[in-house]
């Protein structure tokens, strides 16, 4: 297959420490192992705080270039996430000139996706455009109520339609999200693919920094990662404080950091609550070993608008995990198919404790099922091959 020169969009990228920074990582360096030439347009690491850190941090064999160091993002939700599509869109729309000429593929990954409506007049017809889609924007913004809300939700209609149109070929992480697109944007199913998103958890040296943390005598339940809107944190503190009072030897967890957890931590009276900041890359399997169960929250009404990233790794990790998601969603799906423990599809506390407390294990061990069923279904290899092997 003839060695290509690529070219990335997305401002989240390496050093950046969760979710879409790891997956851009990887798959970047995964087309770089096959001989690829490839260029990043991407932010300084600013996630989960807001709060850009300039970062010097190189990747051998790839040409990282940053931007947005000096931004600061406002505590409101929205005004942050209008502030780095504006910024990051001239950002990238500066270095374009002269990239457009470097390139034999572009990848933008969705979302932001102001950047690339914007650059879209100046790429070149013989530049293949593959879009990567993580979230459908439109699906987020659908039961917000109000006329900013209407508008914005104009505005991200006719922006994702627009980039989405363009591509080659789109990317979806999920066949809902996939089938979702087609229908609002009425897309050319030919130029649609799915492919779950990979592991990005590697194993490593298992180390023993969380013992103070986390208590071998007791059970742990665990939220780890970014917590948001998406991640419906109001009521999943709820969930926790109300199976705290309700089960017996079990402690709760939060493992993030942001406004959100911010939010809750200040809130919280309950001492079987327990928040700690995103642990290190180096600490993130012992994380895993030590907990109980982990948690995979969604929104009501949203599980067509991405699929979470953190299920592979989880699977990969051998954890016990509840999911808690939509009914008829492609992750109840995935859980019954595969007979995976186990998936919720209600926001209901009484039934959500009587489920955790039915899969809390006697003793803790590897899900063996669960790996073996992550190196099948979320690895990184049909991912290069869908995006290597679209022609001009």
């Amino acid at each position: 297959m003839p060695k290509k020169r690529i070219l990335i969009i997305s401002p989240f990228f390496f050093p950046e420490p969760i979710s879409t920074g790891k997956f851009n990582t990887d798959l970047v360096e995964a087309l770089r192992d096959k001989g690829n030439t490839i260029t990043v347009l991407c932010s300084h690491p600013f996630y989960p705080n807001w709060k850009p850190k300039k970062s010097t941090a190189q990747i051998e064999g790839i040409t990282i270039i940053r931007g947005g160091g000096a931004i600061k993002y406002s505590n409101k939700a929205i005004l942050r996430r209008i502030l780095l599509e504006l910024w990051y869109a001239f950002f990238v729309l500066k270095h374009i000139f002269k990239q457009r000429k470097k390139n034999d593929i572009i990848i933008p990954i969705f979302p932001p996706s102001l950047a690339f409506y914007i650059i879209l007049p100046y790429i070149k017809k013989r530049i293949v455009k593959i879009g990567m889609v993580h979230d459908l924007q439109e699906i987020y913004t659908s039961n917000k109520k109000g006329s900013i809300q209407k508008i914005i939700r104009f505005f991200i209609h006719k922006i994702e339609k627009r980039v989405f149109r363009s591509c080659d070929r789109l990317i979806f992480l999920s066949n809902e999200m996939k089938d979702t697109a087609r229908r609002h944007y009425n897309l050319e199913d030919s130029k649609l693919a799915v492919q779950y998103p990979f592991t990005t958890y590697k194993k490593d040296r298992i180390t023993n920094d969380l013992e103070n943390l986390m208590h071998k005598d007791l059970k742990h339940v665990v939220y780890s990662g970014a917590l948001g809107e998406k991640q419906n944190t109001e009521q999943l503190y709820d969930f926790f404080n109300y199976a705290s009072k309700n089960i017996k030897n079990v402690q709760f967890h939060f493992f993030s950091q942001g406004s959100y957890f911010n939010n809750l931590k200040s809130q919280n009276d309950n001492n079987k609550i327990k928040f700690h900041d995103l642990v290190p890359s180096k600490n993130v399997e012992e994380l895993y070993r030590r907990s109980t169960v982990q948690i995979i929250p969604q929104l009501p009404g949203t599980s067509k608008g991405s699929l979470p990233s953190k299920l592979p790794n989880l699977l990969n990790a051998g954890c016990t995990i509840l999911a808690i998601t939509d009914k008829g969603s492609e992750i109840e799906g995935l859980f019954k198919k595969y007979d995976l423990n186990t998936v919720v599809t209600l926001w209901d506390n009484e039934e959500l404790c009587s489920v955790l407390e039915k899969i809390l294990p006697k003793e803790h061990k590897e899900n063996l099922h669960h790996i073996k069923l992550a190196q099948k279904l979320f690895n990184i290899d049909g991912m290069i091959i869908k995006i290597l092997s679209v022609n001009s």
